[in-house]
């Protein structure tokens, strides 16, 4: 993988990240069987911890305004059709996508969804085009492959891929700009990345073709970042599947991990980790793959990780809901083994 979805050389930045790490954190403090902290050592509500996570990434999200769909062009493809698309997220910012109908659903026959968010591999020419099927690697065309079973399939791009760059700044300049755009203005790129997800899920709801009480989504590195960032704000998702990405502030300050934006929210490490943020979807039906090699997550922080999120789950009286799988030997991919995986939790929480 290329640039931030793997652990990149340490470079001149590791001293920057280590110090980030200076005060401590929650995660240290709290242990995998604990609740995140609120800085001073006293544990937090699940109210609290909400409340200061909305806090850290930015802020109340804005009213919805309405989403003026566009149909851009129609494309059929075998088993399925292809609309491009464009909604819009906030007033005067428009999202290109791809959806992906099936062939016999339409309003009279109703079929699950499943939204999925792209990867980032320093591919920001990429964005919805991969995992439609339309371009890069193969392993990552999981829209057309879900379309080809049943699934009605939104693919959007995250800001700064592919349709939503700038004519001024291109690739990783745009996206480090958004990113202290966002910063400065007391948010964070995380913060767009749900509002937009959000959205999606508004679009999925809305047509007329997909079944609204199943809908579901996945994501590959980034996007599965995206998943377990937009799983805790985002009720209408009934099971959300993450592949290769839950990479802990402990691990990136340990080992000095540039990774991608929407992982950096501004002020939560004083409460609590990544999988504190992931722990929040609970009792909606949570799978993540993970490859025991993934420099990108390490696993130590990984396994840490994943215990932490099934306390939560088991509070939550719903130790079923959360599985997890790590294949030994496997780096930042997507296997069969692990794919396999995605299909089964899909069919078993979206299909019945």
């Amino acid at each position: 993988m290329k640039t931030s979805d793997k652990a990149a050389d340490p470079l001149d930045r590791r001293a920057f990240l280590l110090a980030g790490s200076a005060a401590g954190s929650a995660w240290a403090l709290g242990g995998p069987d604990g609740i995140a902290s609120d800085g001073k050592g006293h544990e937090m509500t699940a109210a609290e911890m909400a409340d200061r996570l909305l806090e850290c990434l930015g802020g109340p999200w804005p009213q919805p305004c309405d989403l003026e769909p566009e149909v851009r062009e129609i494309r059929p493809e075998a088993g399925y059709r292809v609309e491009s698309l464009t909604y819009q997220v906030e007033p005067d910012d428009r999202v290109p996508a791809l959806l992906l109908v099936p062939d016999g659903v339409d309003a009279e026959h109703p079929a699950p969804a499943v939204a999925v968010w792209h990867q980032h591999n320093g591919q920001w020419d990429l964005g919805k085009s991969e995992p439609a099927g339309w371009a890069g690697d193969p392993m990552h065309h999981t829209g057309a492959a879900l379309a080809r079973e049943g699934y009605v399939v939104l693919c959007p791009d995250a800001l700064g891929f592919e349709e939503r760059q700038s004519d001024r700044l291109r690739g990783g300049d745009f996206e480090r700009f958004e990113f202290l755009r966002y910063v400065v203005a007391g948010k964070c790129m995380a913060w767009k990345n749900i509002l937009d997800m959000r959205r999606a899920i508004d679009y999925l709801a809305a047509r007329p073709e997909v079944a609204p009480e199943r809908i579901g989504c996945y994501g590959h590195s980034m996007g599965s970042t995206h998943t377990w960032l937009v799983g805790p704000w985002e009720p209408r998702l009934k099971c959300l599947v993450g592949n290769c990405c839950l990479p802990t502030y402990a691990a990136i300050h340990r080992l000095g991990i540039l990774h991608c934006f929407p992982n950096f929210i501004p002020g939560w490490f004083q409460y609590g980790d990544t999988p504190d943020i992931a722990a929040r979807i609970a009792p909606r039906a949570l799978h993540l793959n993970f490859g025991e090699l993934d420099g990108g997550s390490p696993i130590a922080e990984v396994r840490a990780g994943v215990e932490r999120i099934a306390h939560a789950y088991r509070a939550a009286d719903a130790r079923e809901q959360f599985t997890h799988f790590i294949e030994p030997g496997a780096g930042h991919v997507l296997s069969p083994a692990m794919w396999q995986r995605v299909r089964e939790v899909f069919a078993r929480h979206l299909q019945g």
